[in-house]
């Protein structure tokens, strides 16, 4: 989270206190997440990802978040960044035997290893980790995902929550990191071949006749990211009142075209910008 400055203030009235300026960012509220695109609740994860693998590895040591749950953090740019800093530990938990590394959470109990230094084995990492899992992971990862992706989140999701040999910060971050294997697979998605004619239209738009999907990036109509046309063809066909779809010349952050999807192609407008594919019919 970017601190922008601070003032150290000790008076009679108010000792040793401590004001703090940083940058303002949106409340994290999980059910409305639920309803953004999955690319949108991907980058969340991914910025999420990265923290913990800084948290693991910053300057001061493992760092471990006491108090990990979603109101400690809020949305910045489209990414996840932690505000309360209150609850954070660098103390890894001292041990004798294996049975002083316990962490108890409400669903199910771990118990570490301990170190010949006596200490419980990247408790502060694991516990971060699991807090990720059942607080975001589990919600925001699998939900409406890209069906060519489910099995290799599937297996970054059980990895974490399970907290095997696997499910560990620096393994996290590179599985789920976008370049190569995320990015590769999503954007490269294989798409069937679709029956249906369509008539390209080039340099035109469709300004109206507009219908409500879900998930979608315009709330009053049905926006949504495609790999290329066979893909906006495949949703196309797969939406009853889709008669047509327009191609625009803004993408995602992953690189995705954005494509508006119409239920009919009545009043079509000149737009250089844009290309309108119309459904054929008999």
């Amino acid at each position: 989270f970017q601190l922008y400055g601070y003032c150290y203030q000790d008076s009679n009235d108010i000792p040793d206190t401590l004001t703090t300026i940083t940058e303002l960012g949106s409340p994290l509220e999980m059910i409305q997440l639920l309803q953004t695109s999955w690319e949108d609740r991907f980058r969340i994860c991914l910025s999420l990802v990265r923290l913990l693998h800084y948290l693991a590895h910053s300057p001061l040591g493992s760092v471990t978040l006491l108090d990990f749950r979603p109101r400690q953090f809020v949305i910045v740019d489209g990414e996840l960044k932690v505000t309360d800093l209150d609850d954070a530990s660098i103390e890894e938990s001292s041990c004798t035997s294996n049975s002083d590394c316990f962490m108890e959470f409400p669903a199910r109990n771990f118990t570490l290893p301990c170190s010949v230094e006596g200490r419980c084995q990247s408790m502060n990492e694991k516990r971060n980790l699991y807090n990720a899992y059942r607080f975001f992971f589990t919600y925001l990862l699998p939900h409406s995902a890209p069906s060519s992706l489910r099995p290799l989140l599937d297996k970054i999701v059980n990895a974490t929550g399970n907290l095997n040999k696997h499910g560990n910060a620096k393994c996290l971050a590179l599985e789920l990191s976008p370049s190569p294997s995320v990015n590769s697979e999503f954007t490269q998605k294989c798409v069937k071949s679709a029956n249906t004619k369509y008539r390209r239209v080039p340099e035109a738009f469709i300004p109206d006749e507009n219908y409500r999907c879900w998930p979608s990036y315009h709330h009053k109509g049905c926006l949504l990211s495609v790999f290329d046309v066979n893909e906006a063809i495949e949703i196309c066909d797969s939406y009853s009142q889709c008669k047509a779809f327009v191609l625009t010349n803004q993408t995602t952050w992953t690189g995705r075209q954005l494509v508006f999807f119409k239920m009919a192609s009545n009043h079509i407008m000149p737009d250089p910008d844009k290309i309108t594919y119309v459904k054929v019919t008999d």
